[in-house]
């Protein structure tokens, strides 16, 4: 098991295999896994801050394209489940259709929204196109804010905290 560990670990090596990592880690933490694709980008980009916006291109095309895989979980598990749609949450959901997928980013409750947009069988390329905007959002804000805000606000920062 250790010996599978390490050798995860050296796959995914920044420096070596690069974007294709930063792409399948997107990839599989936009998915039900729990998992974050920040530290990933993150890396990537500090070790390489000219490609900064390939990094954060490659991140929001892998990251969309496993909320499309969330979507087609939904419009499966939907058509596969015969249920009603009188629950308040979803009416709620299916009222404000796929923008709000915007903050399908957001932890927890992201990746369940692709899945419910394709359960209530939202269109399909309407919902990518806003995953895909607030994923491109995010990545940009997030790694942004990591490599250019000064070292010495976030250790003040996190001193304030706790850390």
């Amino acid at each position: 098991m250790e010996s599978l560990i390490h050798s995860l670990i050296d796959w995914f090596a920044l420096p070596r295999n690069g974007l294709g990592s930063v792409f399948l880690v997107a990839f599989a933490s936009a998915t039900l896994l729990p998992m974050g694709s920040e530290p990933a980008v993150f890396a990537y980009a500090k070790l390489n801050p000219d490609q900064f916006w390939l990094v954060v291109a490659v991140a929001t095309v892998g990251n969309t394209l496993g909320g499309a895989v969330n979507w087609w979980m939904g419009r499966g598990a939907s058509a596969a489940i015969a249920t009603g749609r009188n629950h308040r949450l979803l009416r709620w959901f299916e009222r404000l259709g796929p923008p709000a997928l915007v903050v399908s980013f957001l932890p927890v409750v992201g990746d369940p929204m692709c899945a419910l947009a394709g359960w209530l069988r939202l269109p399909f390329w309407r919902c990518i196109g806003w995953i895909a905007l607030g994923r491109v959002l995010r990545y940009t804000l997030m790694t942004s804010l990591l490599l250019w805000v000064p070292d010495g606000w976030w250790r003040g920062l996190g001193r304030l905290i706790g850390f």
